[in-house]
């Protein structure tokens, strides 16, 4: 279902257009009916739509840039600097630190071993050295009150080395004295100026009661340990990216789970998962990119906003159709699974996400091409301003606001289930705004575009309280199979689209109420039939469409009440007859409510058709149907084809 805000007089002007409309409809529809002729009403495509070539997808940075001392994690305790915490003291032995009561002070490249527990200081790092700087934490707690744990002020590079089988933590204290006010630094309990990477077989536990848990201001990298952090804003936050290849990292964040703020530079600002376990809990986003975040590997699960049940009455974002435009002005917050202002790609993987927005989000593109991904959207499933293409890969869409939104959408291949409680494939343009009168961070769509929906392959399945398939613009189904449970109201369909509906392949099985039914358009090359009911059917009662040679064409039972079944397939031929029973049982495999082999029996007899068009349609306008759907539906336009044969 769209929902397009217009002022009062353009409300008016439509209302006053529809009923000329409907009015000129009824007229020469009752000529057309009284002359026994079909006259038919296919129009044309607005000009704004597609003209039948899909959106290009470009992915983002997909991989991260890992050099030597990022995967080296070999160290040896003659060749380090040591340095001991002593609870109120620091004992240093070797070069290039120094000391300062409960401070140390790194002042040259090298690598350095730190061990034991402080209390209240805090280890520095201050070099213009061209080499790395190696901390290796072997077993230490580090903690300071006012300030950030562990401080890189300047160095080429520093790597923290979790030594094998330690137990390290850092821990800040609940505000800070800063050194520079203005500038807000630091601001994490690690905090780092420049390039900083965490790798070893160790495992770090990072407190921060502050504001972030570990951050820095250039490229951070993880290739390994296991990282535990609790942050009071976000958890992991790297300016110009953030890129993980291994390690299992679970972050429990006030704020956003992982960020990367660079918005300046288009090749910065990005944020890679190439592998590893990561896991979010965060207030906000759960990764957050200014650029592009890239999936090519590895377990990610995270829950944001408090989860989908925050997402139409929970207390983080209020009710939804209760803000006030000045609300929405004012609030910039958004509690998004994954989100990027330029590009999603995902590649592989497995992603498990629960949330009160968007579970995948891009202000631009998303392009998936594989991996596993799980979805409970308290919003949309996946939404992406311009382009959104599935390539491939396993998605599951348990639950969603609307499953798939996009100004277009390209689907190629992939095993794709959508649950959504208003439209399950949704093409309109602009940002996100689809929900019930919007909430935090939405705007509205535009009731104009170029927007398309293209199906060319793959296995889609639907399950929708709005419109099935919705399409502000046009659809076309070239290969693949496509199952639609649509509504059971009649203000919505298992179908809606503005412009063209165009099938020259593939299976569509698409059931649900009648009063806004829509077939595909004439210009197809598959031959479809939309059969309508003068009653509701109920849920579960199996549809079977055979050929006059007993070959069954349809064997399909609808997960919910239904009153319109529209079948378009290879298997309708030019001018073969087929009946259609109501009811009854099968032996075969069901997949979706659709059967294949077995053998079918019990059912009644409803009524027979006859091919005699690309667009067949049999059945009744009882229910209001064929008023619905738009004149791009090729229906004519004051009702259905004449002699309708009634079902029950």
């Amino acid at each position: 279902m769209k929902k397009f805000l217009a002022p009062a007089i353009i409300a008016v002007a439509a209302i006053v257009l529809i009923v000329l409309i409907l009015a000129a409809a009824v007229f020469f529809g009752n000529i057309a009916s009284f002359g026994g002729t079909d006259m038919g009403s296919a129009s044309a495509a607005p000009s704004s739509t597609a003209s039948g070539e899909a959106a290009s997808v470009e992915a983002g940075i997909t991989s991260g840039d890992y050099d030597e001392d990022d995967l080296d994690t070999g160290w040896s305790s003659s060749d380090a600097t040591s340095i001991a915490l002593n609870g109120d003291s620091i004992a240093l032995d070797g070069s290039g630190a120094t000391v300062d009561g409960k401070t140390v002070t790194i002042t040259a490249a090298g690598t350095y071993s730190i061990s034991g527990t402080l209390f209240d200081g805090q280890i520095r790092v201050d070099t213009d050295d061209e080499g790395t700087v190696r901390l290796v934490l072997d077993g230490a707690e580090i903690a300071c009150s006012t300030s950030a744990p562990i401080y890189v002020l300047n160095a080429e590079k520093t790597v923290i080395t979790l030594a094998d089988g330690t137990d390290n933590s850092v821990t800040d204290g609940s505000s800070y004295v800063l050194e520079d006010a203005a500038s807000d630094e630091p601001n994490a309990a690690i905090f780092s100026k420049d390039d900083l990477t965490i790798n070893g077989d160790g495992s770090l536990t990072v407190n921060a009661n502050y504001n972030n848990g570990i951050q820095n201001k250039d490229d951070l990298v993880i290739t390994g340990g296991t990282i535990t952090v609790h942050a009071a804003n976000d958890g992991i936050k790297g300016k110009d990216s953030v890129a993980m290849r291994d390690g299992t990292v679970t972050i429990d964040a006030g704020g956003d789970g992982i960020q990367s703020t660079n918005d300046s530079d288009p090749e910065k600002g990005y944020v890679v998962i190439e592998g590893g376990t990561l896991t979010i809990t965060a207030g906000n986003d759960g990764i957050q990119a200014e650029t592009s975040v890239a999936v090519t590997g590895g377990t990610i699960t995270i829950s944001s906003g408090g989860g989908s049940v925050n997402g139409s009455s929970g207390t983080a974002w209020g009710g939804w159709g209760l803000e006030s435009s000045a609300a929405e002005d004012e609030t910039s917050d958004s509690a998004k699974g994954i989100k990027a202002a330029v590009a999603v790609t995902i590649t592989s993987g497995t992603i498990t996400i629960d949330s009160s927005d968007d579970s995948i989000h891009s202000n631009d593109s998303i392009m998936i091409s594989g991996g596993t991904i799980v979805l409970t959207s308290g919003d949309d499933g996946m939404h992406a301003d311009s382009v959104l293409q599935i390539d491939g890969g396993e998605i599951r869409i348990a639950k969603s606001y609307e499953g798939l939104e996009s100004a277009s959408i390209t689907i190629n291949s992939g095993n794709i289930h959508i649950v959504a409680s208003d439209d399950g494939i949704n093409v309109a343009g602009g940002n996100d705004g689809s929900s019930i009168d919007g909430r935090p961070g939405q705007n509205t769509f535009e009731a104009a575009g170029n927007y398309h929906l293209y199906i060319n392959g793959g296995y889609v399945y639907v399950d929708a309280g709005g419109d099935g398939l919705d399409s502000n613009g046009s659809m076309d189904l070239t290969s693949g199979t496509v199952i639609v449970n649509g509504p059971t109201n009649n203000g919505n369909g298992p179908l809606d689209y503005n412009g063209t509906f165009k099938i020259t392949g593939g299976l569509l099985v698409a059931v649900g109420s009648s009063g806004m039914a829509q077939a595909p358009n004439t210009s197809s090359t598959e031959h479809s039939v939309l059969v309508t009911y003068s009653s509701a059917q109920s849920a579960g009662t199996m549809v079977r469409i055979k050929s006059v040679d007993g070959d069954g064409i349809l064997t399909f039972v609808p997960a919910k009440t239904y009153q319109s079944v529209l079948l378009c397939s290879a298997d309708l031929e030019e001018g073969s007859t087929y009946t259609v029973y109501s009811g009854g049982s099968s032996t075969g495999t069901a997949v979706d409510g659709l059967y294949s082999g077995g053998t079918y029996s019990g059912g009644t007899k409803v009524t027979e058709f006859t091919i005699s068009g690309v667009v067949t349609y049999a059945g009744s306008s009882a229910a209001g149907q064929p008023f619905g759907g738009s004149s791009a539906g090729d229906r004519p336009a004051g009702g259905p084809p004449s002699n309708p044969r009634i079902l029950r």
